[in-house]
């Protein structure tokens, strides 16, 4: 019975985890792809451009 229990459980809750995890990786991605292309287009007048 409390198999059952924390499988109901684990399904339901499983979405939410995956989702979270997944836009935590997408900033993480987000800001070290950001820094890097700050640091090789470092100087360029492009840069100010960018909000």
């Amino acid at each position: 019975m409390a198999g059952a229990i924390v499988i109901v459980v684990v399904l339901l809750l499983s979405p939410f985890i995956i989702t979270i995890s997944l836009a935590a990786i997408a900033a993480a991605l987000g800001k070290l792809l950001t820094d890097d292309a700050e640091q090789r287009h470092e100087g360029s007048s492009l840069l100010e451009t960018n909000v």
